[in-house]
């Protein structure tokens, strides 16, 4: 990967942005695009749009990824000093005793730690059973009256881990759900300029809050109003222990990035992908989703009087983790072939079923 996007990458994953509190990761991808885009703009919602303008009238395409992660948000302090939390997002309670996270205050990023008694202290049934959230507590290591002071109800709270390349070509870090999406968004703006540009314009947004119900998807697909909407997104990766393939379908890291199908896909859209693919070696997976897929392709798909709206998605391992799994290859890959997909498009594209 060139050295510019894998710094943007890892500084994108590695700003704070639990849903509602994404202006760190908002920041970072306004710097990245504003040499690239002919226009930013960032809405009330908080979500970036960066245009490239067409030339030629083409079909308008927005590509959204979303810049929001899972975390947790403080919601009271005890008398002693420790930070009670509720989550934000789809927070797996199986994975937070004993991890390190930032509480993020107007004073700073202060480190913690998730607490809970360790197993010797709790009753045998308890031992048998998922510590519920409300039992847990963070600790800053601070005397009450410095925690009381400095931490205030709201504060947002991230998971203390970067990105670490690692393995084959692999890489893993907190976020890539979906700061990844977001990343492909501007890294085809790049590609298309460097191209000498597209017939027609599009829209890298950074959406916000998809992660409590495609908000900043709604607005964003509703403010923009492109005749092509494509969600840039993660999927479930398949390829490890325990994954039962005929219920959850096939998905390599490594193998290319997967091209849904299905009630929110518009077949057209999805054939053009497939042909774009094809015609630039682009390895590609498939995955079929029978109902709305739980993505900013929903609020695209039905925004307004409908759009065009598609899904491209990468195999992640570990979702909704603080170490989410990819391959750097799928990543360049899935911009290669977003890119591929807009420079296609010409004038007049029907894409009524």
């Amino acid at each position: 990967m060139r050295s510019e996007s894998l710094e943007f990458l890892k500084s994108l994953v590695e700003a704070p942005s639990p849903s509602g509190y994404e202006q760190p990761a908002a920041a970072v991808y306004r710097e990245y695009v504003t040499p690239i885009a002919d226009a930013v703009e960032t809405n009330v919602m908080g979500s970036v749009h960066a245009l490239l303008r067409g030339s030629d009238n083409g079909p308008v395409v927005m590509l959204a990824g979303h810049i929001d992660e899972i975390g947790l948000m403080a919601t009271y302090i005890t008398d002693d000093g420790y930070i009670a939390f509720k989550p934000v997002g789809g927070v797996d309670p199986h994975v937070l005793p004993g991890k390190r996270v930032r509480v993020h205050t107007s004073e700073g990023a202060l480190l913690g730690v998730l607490g809970r008694m360790p197993i010797h202290l709790l009753e045998e049934e308890e031992r048998k059973k998922v510590t519920k959230m409300h039992k847990m507590f963070i600790d800053l290591g601070l005397p009450a009256e410095d925690v009381k002071r400095v931490v205030r109800i709201g504060d947002p709270i991230t998971f203390d881990v970067g990105l670490e390349e690692f393995g084959a070509n692999m890489a893993v870090a907190r976020g890539f759900d979906d700061k990844m999406g977001a990343w492909a968004c501007a890294e085809v703006l790049r590609l298309v300029k460097e191209a000498g540009g597209c017939k027609g314009d599009v829209v890298a947004a950074a959406t916000v809050q998809e992660e409590i119900g495609l908000r900043g998807g709604i607005t964003s697909a509703y403010g923009v109003n492109p005749d092509i909407g494509i969600a840039v997104e993660v999927g479930h990766a398949t390829d490890y222990p325990d994954v039962d393939k005929r219920k959850h379908g096939e998905a390599t890291c490594g193998s290319g990035p997967i091209i849904t199908r299905g009630a929110n896909i518009n077949p057209r859209v999805f054939e053009l992908l497939v042909e774009a693919a094809e015609a630039e070696n682009i390895p590609y997976q498939l995955d079929g989703e029978p109902r709305g897929t739980g993505t900013d392709a929903n609020a695209i798909q039905l925004s307004r009087g409908g759009k065009a709206a598609a899904l491209v998605s990468l195999p992640l391992r570990y979702m909704h983790t603080p170490s989410e799994v990819l391959s750097l290859e799928d990543l360049e890959n899935t911009a290669k072939l977003l890119a591929s997909f807009v420079l296609r498009l010409e004038p007049g594209t029907d894409f009524t079923p």
